[in-house]
């Protein structure tokens, strides 16, 4: 690889008219992106489209490289760069994607179970005023997402808010915005939490223990807002339950194969030095297992209503060979993960496609390369690292960190730490900067858009400003001046 880095430094398209309609094309595929709300057209098509587009353009370029060469080494690593970057690109991707497909499936499976409406049914009937139940809901997101990543809590925690605040828009707007920040902070000082710290951690650049630093940061990053838009919410109680919440079969043995499967994901990556997405899709395939146990047991239990079924209509036409009884059905049809497989959030899987090809691209065509000598060159690291988090509201924070890696900056633990804690709370200042935000338009359709989220960015961004002061303040120790290799 490292020949064909050489021959991409050499071709450098950053001025050239390929590399410029590249930049134009990302832009516009961005901007119709954030016009989601009203162009109504999903946001993974532009990026779909544009990372297409993009990476054609570079393949033609260097293909009339590798004609006009002379040399054949040179003329074969021309041909082969943009293929041998594509796939590696493909490979980062492959891994965010059966990370979160394998998160996806659990959280529609316990959605099926019936986990989220008796969760919404025992906060209702504590008597918890909304405002109590913004906080608690922020609360769990924040706790849960260390363990459970930023996307999955906030599917799950934001299921619950959407559940219990039916004909309440205000209340679920600032409670799934809520959710988004505490998701995303709670997320920064665990390397299990979001996708950007998982890549940190797995690049080695900080330790597993080292993330727990960021505790403080992340806690004041999603109270300063959370505060804020507290006082939004109304003093009111959520709609009374008149159904009666059921749990269905196999529901807490589904919770604890998801709890297995995360420790087993933080032990095959920590002990083992395997990529995390084997302990997760190892986990989908215990719970694929399970679910064909819940399959047959539910079909032996229709067999035998069925069989007791017919012995009593047998019985009773014998009475009467008038009169007709009817069978509605089984009150919850047996389940089926590959049905769970369907309800994934496909739109944001396609997003993420599109996004971390769009950067690769520009980073092939030289951009990133070119940001990272004007930023942590000109700037210093510390500036630097807190435009990185700003980026990331716009750019999403993953493709931006993918981009920091990239480059590959030489940086102390303190300002890694820095970029880690800025580029996973930065992501919360527009709801497309998160792989949580990004996910929850999605869930919430038409109720949580860019606009709604943007109403309350201020506040967002007085989080993110304290957070920073807080992380200087405790972890002084930690900006040494020497870079971590």
């Amino acid at each position: 690889m490292r020949e064909l880095s050489d021959v991409a430094t050499q071709l450098d398209l950053t001025t050239s008219a390929v590399g410029i309609a590249a930049l134009v094309v990302f832009l516009l595929a961005y901007a119709v992106v954030i016009g989601e709300e009203y162009l109504h057209l999903r946001k993974s098509k532009p990026v779909l489209i544009a990372a297409g587009i993009i990476w054609a353009l570079i393949g033609w370029r260097y293909a009339q490289a590798a004609d006009a060469a002379t040399d054949p080494a040179t003329k074969l690593a021309l041909t082969q760069f943009a293929e041998e970057m594509v796939r590696h690109n493909l490979l980062e991707y492959a891994e965010l994607f059966l990370f979160l497909l394998a998160a996806m499936t659990y959280i529609n499976s316990m959605e099926e179970r019936g986990v989220f409406d008796a969760l919404r049914g025992w906060l209702v009937s504590r008597g918890f005023t909304l405002r109590s139940l913004f906080w608690i809901t922020g609360a769990l997101a924040f706790c849960i997402s260390p363990i459970a990543d930023n996307l999955t809590t906030a599917l799950l925690i934001g299921a619950v808010v959407l559940s219990v605040g039916v004909g309440n828009p205000r209340f679920v707007i600032v409670s799934l915005i809520s959710i988004v920040v505490a998701a995303n902070a709670g997320g920064a000082f665990s390397p299990f939490g979001d996708i950007t710290t998982l890549m940190v951690w797995q690049k080695g650049l900080v330790p597993f223990s080292g993330f727990f630093a960021l505790f403080l940061p992340a806690l004041v990053n999603w109270l300063v807002p959370a505060a804020i838009m507290s006082f939004a919410v109304g003093a009111g109680r959520p709609a009374p339950i008149t159904e009666q919440m059921k749990l269905q079969p196999g529901a807490f043995q589904i919770i604890g194969l998801f709890l297995l499967t995360i420790v087993a994901t933080v032990c095959v990556h920590q002990f083992l030095h395997l990529p995390p997405v084997l302990g997760m899709m190892t986990g989908l395939g215990a719970l694929k297992l399970y679910g064909w146990t819940l399959q047959r047991a539910a079909i032996r239990e229709l067999t035998a209503r069925a069989s007791a079924e017919r012995t009593a209509l047998h019985s009773v036409a014998s009475d009467n060979p008038f009169e007709v009884v009817s069978h509605t059905g089984a009150e919850h049809e047996p389940f089926d993960v590959f049905k769970r497989l369907e309800k994934a959030e496909w739109d944001t899987l396609m997003f993420f496609y599109g996004v971390i090809l769009c950067v690769g691209g520009l980073g092939a065509i030289g951009y990133l390369e070119a940001l990272s000598q004007v930023a942590y060159g000109g700037f210093g690291a510390t500036k630097a690292n807190i435009a990185i988090g700003l980026m990331s509201a716009l750019i999403d924070n993953i493709p931006v960190m993918f981009a920091v890696l990239s480059m590959q900056p030489p940086m102390d633990a303190g300002q890694w730490l820095l970029v880690t804690l800025t580029a996973g709370v930065g992501g919360s200042l527009l709801s497309i900067g998160s792989a949580a935000g990004v996910a929850l338009m999605g869930q919430a359709r038409g109720t949580y858009t860019f606009m709604a989220h943007l109403k309350w960015s201020w506040a967002i961004a007085l989080g993110y400003i304290a957070s920073i002061w807080v992380h200087f303040l405790v972890n002084g120790a930690l900006f040494t001046g020497v870079a971590v290799r």
